[in-house]
C-alpha cells in the first residue's frame, strides 16, 4: 500500500494509498453526555454509568454510534491538515457526500481510546471537474479485537471558480 503525501492530499493520492492513521483519542463520559444533549437522546446506556453497569453487558456506558461516526471528520483532518478558512478561491473545497456503506461493528466503551485509519479506495472526476472520492474508513478501538466502525465514505472536491472543467 502506498502512503499518500500529507501535503498533496487526496487529489494526488492513488487509489489503494493509505491516507493516514490518526492519533488515539479517548472517548470520555463528558463527550458522550455533550453528544446526548446536542442530539436530544437520553438513552441511559450512554449517559447513566450506574444503570449501564447494572443493566447492560458492557460494564458501563458506551459511545453513541453516531458519535463514533461524527468523529471521522476530526480524525481525517488530523491526518490531512489544511486551513479550511482560506484558499477556497484558489484551492477549492471538500464536501461530505455521505456513505456507500457503514457498519457499526463493536461498541466503544466510555473511557476507551479510538483512532481512524483512512485509505483512498477510488477517485473519479465528473464533467464539472469535481473529484468524487471513496475513502475506506475504519475506527479502531485500542486493544479491541474488532473495529468500532468500517465505512466507505464519500467526499467531493469542488474546484475553485475558473478551474478548467468547472
Amino acid at each position: 500500500m502506498n502512503e499518500a503525501s500529507h501535503t498533496n492530499g487526496f487529489l494526488l493520492a492513488e487509489p489503494g494509498s493509505l491516507i493516514g492513521v490518526s492519533d488515539w483519542m479517548t472517548i470520555t463520559q463528558a463527550m458522550v453526555d455533550r453528544f446526548a444533549e446536542a442530539t436530544f437522546d437520553d438513552d441511559p446506556m450512554h449517559i447513566d454509568p450506574e444503570w449501564a453497569r447494572a443493566e447492560t453487558p458492557y460494564g458501563g456506558t458506551i459511545a453513541f454510534g453516531f458519535l463514533t461516526m461524527s468523529l471521522l471528520t476530526h480524525m481525517l483532518h488530523t491526518v490531512q491538515p489544511r486551513d479550511r478558512r482560506s484558499h477556497v478561491a484558489t484551492a477549492g473545497y471538500y464536501l461530505n457526500y455521505g456513505f456507500n456503506r457503514l457498519r457499526l461493528i463493536s461498541p466503544v466503551p466510555t473511557g476507551s481510546a479510538v483512532r481512524g485509519r483512512f485509505e483512498l479506495v477510488d477517485r473519479r472526476t465528473d464533467e464539472r471537474g469535481r473529484s468524487q472520492m471513496t475513502i475506506g474508513a475504519t475506527v479502531e478501538i485500542e486493544n479491541g479485537e474488532k473495529p468500532a466502525l468500517v465505512a466507505e465514505w464519500l467526499s467531493v472536491w469542488v474546484p475553485p471558480k475558473g478551474h478548467q472543467g468547472a
